[in-house]
């Protein structure tokens, strides 16, 4: 089996329709996991056994609802609210277009009968592995081919730096809407319990700053920025155009650059001189710029999801429907204003 089928088979449109159909029931079941530990099983928190679990529900349910707003929109009635910022098409509707097409190509063209065959058994589900190698191997050379494989087993986008600078912007929006959502969620589930504090709100935010731009938005920035001076290496001949796995290796490179080396110490900055005195917090002692948040195992882990964003960038476009998932994990932490150095 080559590895081009298996790509072709996991970047067709019925598969991808099928992953964003599950992800709201993945997200939840996340959330629900996350409560369950957070709740019962870890050790530091709230005492109080029953207000720890309400105080985890409401910010939990609060980041969840703003993943799936930021993945899907917000639409009330007949009216779109929101337009959501993952594209996401049902897959009746996909295998429809799947079906018209195949009916469109074998009207207009002669292929052989084991084609012929395999296209008209896959008009109303998804390409097996078998299908797609028949499909590649026996369809002709030509324009019409060319168009008509685009519709039923598209390439994944070439897509150069100036596209990729407003795909840095969506994708840091559907990072950012979550963070807004666990620190609110975290802001309001303080004041249902009267556990509310001006440090309290100051952590929360400070940790949405610190998920934010450490985790998500510098890693896109960076992104984009190497993608930029690779293009335009290869457009002065120092290097040759890249193919979507170089790209994705060189993606990765400014991720590493922007994001995991620098994004944690500019949050901390931000944190120290601005969100402090503006929540009137006490000046650190040890005024470090580590001193009261630092980078821990999980924050790289974190970083699993400029992975997702990288291959997106790259154009591999069923990694799309993983991200909402990844980045709730920055909402509640930002929603429990997280702090690990004391």
């Amino acid at each position: 089996m080559k590895i081009l089928t298996v790509a072709k088979y996991i970047d067709q449109p019925a598969v991808l329709s099928k992953l964003h159909s599950k992800m709201p029931t993945a997200l939840g079941a996340v959330g629900a996991g996350v409560w369950g530990y957070e709740t019962f099983y870890k050790e530091r928190g709230d005492r109080n056994l029953t207000r720890r679990a309400f105080k985890n529900a409401v910010t939990i349910a609060s980041t969840v609802g703003a993943s799936l707003m930021a993945a899907r929109g917000l639409k009330i009635g007949n009216k779109t609210l929101m337009k959501g910022l993952l594209e996401y098409t049902p897959t009746e509707k996909v295998l429809q277009n799947q079906a018209k097409a195949i009916d469109e190509f074998l009207k207009a063209n002669v292929v052989d009968d084991k084609l012929t065959s395999t296209l008209k058994n896959s008009k109303n589900k998804m390409f097996s592995l078998k299908d797609i190698e028949i499909i590649t191997e026996r369809m002709p050379k030509n324009k019409n081919t060319n168009e008509f494989m685009q519709k039923i087993l598209p390439k994944p986008e070439n897509i150069n730096s100036k596209e990729v600078f407003g795909e840095i912007k969506r994708l840091s929006l559907i990072g950012l809407i979550p963070v807004i959502g666990g620190v609110t969620g975290g802001i309001l589930a303080d004041y249902m319990t009267a556990t509310n504090s001006k440090k309290r709100t100051a952590n929360k935010v400070k940790e949405g700053i610190y998920q934010y731009l450490a985790n998500i938005f510098l890693c896109n920035v960076g992104a984009g920025a190497a993608l930029w001076g690779s293009e335009k290496m290869a457009n002065a001949k120092i290097i040759k155009p890249l193919t979507p796995v170089k790209k994705l290796g060189v993606i990765l490179a400014g991720i590493t650059a922007t994001g995991i080396i620098g994004g944690s110490a500019i949050a901390n900055y931000l944190s120290k001189k601005f969100i402090n005195p503006l929540f009137a917090q006490k000046k650190d002692r040890k005024e470090g710029l580590y001193s009261e948040r630092k980078p821990e195992p999980l924050d790289i882990a974190l970083h699993a999801d400029d992975i997702a964003t990288a291959g997106v960038l790259s154009g591999f476009k069923w990694i799309e429907p993983a991200l909402p998932v990844m980045y709730f994990i920055s909402g509640y932490r930002a929603g429990i204003g997280y702090r690990n150095n004391g």
